[in-house]
């Protein structure tokens, strides 16, 4: 996630609970994806690795090989199997647990700091023996109205793929056990796992901005029906939850552009068409949310619009009558001023006559200023 005061995260890390986006569990290497049971804040310091590691799975041929692994024997394993893969996945891992794996594999020491301290925009660094990519994962919490969001970032190799995960987001099992049952895919080695992955995050890109645009639908509503001080700070938290959201769609492309073009040795041209593909969903994200940003826009200019409205209203109610009251004001100040020489004092029905006026007089103004709409 992107850094944000404290209390964001808390109500963000509550809303997740209460939605029950997440079922956390641990079943253990060679299993599952889902992280371990090791309750910490996003932002803190990492895991140790036997916290970290989630799952850890050799494959050949689009099948796991069934064979005992161990994170310091990577290299022989792979050399005891000459035409497999190795799919590692590590939950919010510390420093020494990255820096164990990439020992055994060869990892970049540069994108190792970037999968550990997290907050990446996304991106593609090329490596030459190796490829990093970084995304950044979405989901909208409808009760709070929040779009809360994680990391999914993965060393590709050429026998290796290495997926690290930040935040509550990305779960990967469900992309792990969708991949083991297309053996085809599956057979196209690490690039056939960053590709699952991949759209995997771009599906969620569109469940968010699904989620998002029932609400600006809702709220568009609201402007042009009762508007009050509630719709107003209404709308700036979904344009401010569009913003956060932006961050993580608008760069996909990009980074999907580039697994596509041909430029790296990682990416197996068999795999092009499918990184086209998630590419086109991204596309069209980005293009979808453009759209209800400008809607958000919109809609905050039609607010301001019909808030200043309706202080104008108010404004001329108060004037009008004002001026009614004042033209009273004034007759009742000119008999309060006690002259001898007012001859109307002593009428007998004086009195009567003066109220008659007023009344007449406030009647009159009161419908001029209805028909000039003031009233």
């Amino acid at each position: 996630m992107s850094s944000e005061p404290s209390g964001r995260n808390d109500l963000v890390t509550r809303a997740l609970t209460a939605s029950r986006l997440l079922t956390v569990r641990w079943t253990g290497a060679n299993e599952d994806e889902s992280e371990p049971p090791v309750q910490k804040d996003v932002l803190g310091p990492g895991r140790p690795l036997q916290d970290a590691l989630v799952a850890m799975s050799l494959y050949e041929d689009g099948q796991r090989v069934d064979a005992a692994l161990a994170v310091d024997q990577l290299a022989e394993a792979l050399a005891a199997h000459p035409n497999a893969f190795l799919w590692i996945g590590l939950f919010e891992p510390n420093h020494a647990a990255l820096r164990s794996v990439g020992a055994q594999l060869g990892l970049p020491a540069l994108a190792i700091e970037d999968a550990v301290h997290a907050h990446q925009r996304p991106k593609v660094e090329d490596y030459g023996d190796s490829v990093f990519v970084a995304f950044r994962t979405t989901a909208y919490v409808d009760s709070v109205e929040l779009i809360t969001t994680g990391e999914v970032m993965a060393f590709v190799g050429d026998r290796y793929i290495v997926t690290v995960r930040h935040g509550e987001l990305g779960e990967l099992s469900g992309v792990r056990a969708t991949l083991e049952t297309q053996r085809e895919v599956l057979a196209l080695g690490p690039s056939a796992v960053l590709y699952a992955v991949a759209d995997r995050v771009v599906d969620g890109f569109g469940d968010a901005i699904n989620g998002l645009a029932l609400d600006v639908d809702e709220v568009e509503a609201q402007v042009f029906g009762a508007t009050s001080n509630r719709t107003t700070e209404r709308l700036y938290n979904l344009k401010r939850e569009a913003l956060e959201l932006r961050r993580s769609v608008q760069p996909a492309p990009q980074v999907l552009q580039r697994l596509v073009d041909g430029s790296l040795q990682q990416v197996r041209p068999q795999l092009r068409t499918y990184f086209r593909d998630v590419e086109d969903h991204a596309q069209r994200a980005a293009e979808n949310l453009m759209t209800i940003d400008e809607l958000l826009s919109g809609a905050v200019q039609a607010n301001l619009a019909l808030v200043g409205k309706q202080q104008n209203d108010d404004m001329r109610r108060l004037a009008a009558g004002a001026a009614i009251f004042a033209v009273l004001t004034l007759i009742v100040g000119i008999y309060g001023m006690n002259f001898d020489n007012m001859p109307e004092l002593h009428w007998k029905y004086g009195y009567f006559i003066v109220l008659g006026l007023m009344v007449l007089i406030s009647l009159a103004l009161y419908r001029a200023f209805r028909r000039a709409g003031w009233l």
